[in-house]
């Protein structure tokens, strides 16, 4: 994928059914290891709850090397498959939810179990905004003190950035593009500087 949506920003949304008390927390983690970190910091915050299930998409919505669920103890496939459903229908990645049980002492019931849990994701979800990711590419370029504003303009153009710049006899710039726009940019590189400024990968 080019780009896909991520959480802009934590939710926690709360609701009570049957005197059970369910909290749904939604949050970015970029990757699993985020993930199982965001969860283990959730349990610590709530460590009276009966259950903690949890479901994550943590890398692009397409990755499902990146996905996982657990229920926590509830009936298998009753937490986290129908809170991971939720998470993969709304195509945004590196997100994890938790849902923090406190139980009342009424049982739900296998479908009233289903419902509740991929129902809190699901409002937790109408309430999340997102913010679009491009990932970037690095590479290394070397370029004269007088070219650096036009290459600065050029990054910009295709949006690129600089990500760390080093000033010696030549400028050693260690530049990031989206993929997608990487042949273009170099293609106007090329031509800006009359063919002698290219993209190095950055082992070069």
């Amino acid at each position: 994928m080019e780009s896909w949506l991520i959480p802009a920003a934590p939710v926690t949304f709360c609701e009570e059914i049957k005197k059970s008390r369910f909290i749904t927390l939604l949050a970015h983690t970029d990757g699993v290891e985020a993930a199982k970190a965001f969860v283990e910091s959730t349990r610590a915050a709530h460590p009276d709850a009966r259950h903690h299930c949890v479901a994550w998409v943590a890398g692009p919505p397409d990755d499902s090397q990146q996905l996982g669920f657990s229920d926590d103890g509830e009936p298998a496939g009753t937490a986290g498959k129908p809170m991971l459903a939720q998470l993969m229908g709304s195509g945004v990645g590196e997100i994890t939810a938790v849902v923090v049980r406190y139980y009342g002492g009424v049982l739900l019931g296998t479908g009233g179990l289903v419902k509740a849990y991929g129902g809190g994701v699901q409002q937790a979800l109408n309430q999340l905004s997102t913010v679009r990711k491009m990932p970037l590419t690095e590479y290394t370029l070397w370029c004269d003190y007088a070219q650096l504003a036009g290459v600065e303009a050029l990054l910009g153009q295709f949006d690129g950035k600089i990500v760390t710049s080093d000033y010696q006899a030549s400028v050693h710039l260690r530049v990031a593009l989206p993929h997608s726009r990487v042949e273009a940019f170099s293609a106007r590189l090329a031509d800006f500087s009359r063919g002698t400024l290219q993209l190095l990968n950055p082992k070069e």
